[in-house]
């Protein structure tokens, strides 16, 4: 049986993610909407954001190991902020379209799970760029995304 490969390995590599999210970057600075937010943006702030998106595709852990990240303190970066509807949306436009741009893989079923995660990851920012504190537990788990994940606010009912 021939092994499924993660997202992060169909997209390529990390070079993949750091160009994806480098040249995103030259974009969202340069924009009237967003550049207030990012406008004084670490330098590592890039590096970081590739690491932890390539890492929730599967990718080797450079967020949580050499960043000393995790997603208690991804969260905690957008507490706060105050983001809007229309910042997320421009977010995402911007990001799909740096995708193409680049030449990100573009087979539907890619592409379906890599929306799914900016759509889900991007929505959550933006619920929690509006909380005084972070929500979550200091021990809450990298989030995991595949080909079908989904992170919903539901509860299975056991059958």
């Amino acid at each position: 049986m021939k092994k499924i490969p993660t997202l992060y390995e169909w997209a390529g590599d990390m070079e993949t993610f750091e160009n994806l999210f480098g040249k995103f970057y030259e974009k969202v600075i340069k924009d009237e909407l967003l550049q207030r937010v990012f406008q004084n943006m670490s330098s590592e702030h890039i590096k970081h954001v590739a690491h932890f998106v390539a890492e929730v595709f599967g990718g080797d852990k450079l967020y949580t190991s050499e960043d000393k990240g995790s997603h208690f303190r991804m969260i905690g970066k957008h507490i706060g902020k105050m983001l809007t509807e229309e910042m997320r949306q421009r977010w995402v436009h911007l990001l799909l379209l740096t995708a193409d741009e680049i030449g990100l893989k573009s087979d539907p079923e890619f592409r379906s799970a890599f929306i799914g995660y900016i759509e889900w990851g991007t929505r959550l920012a933006v619920v929690n760029s509006n909380l005084l504190e972070n929500p979550i537990d200091k021990n809450e788990e990298m989030p995991k995304w595949g080909w079908g994940e989904t992170g919903g606010p539901y509860i299975e009912n056991e059958k």
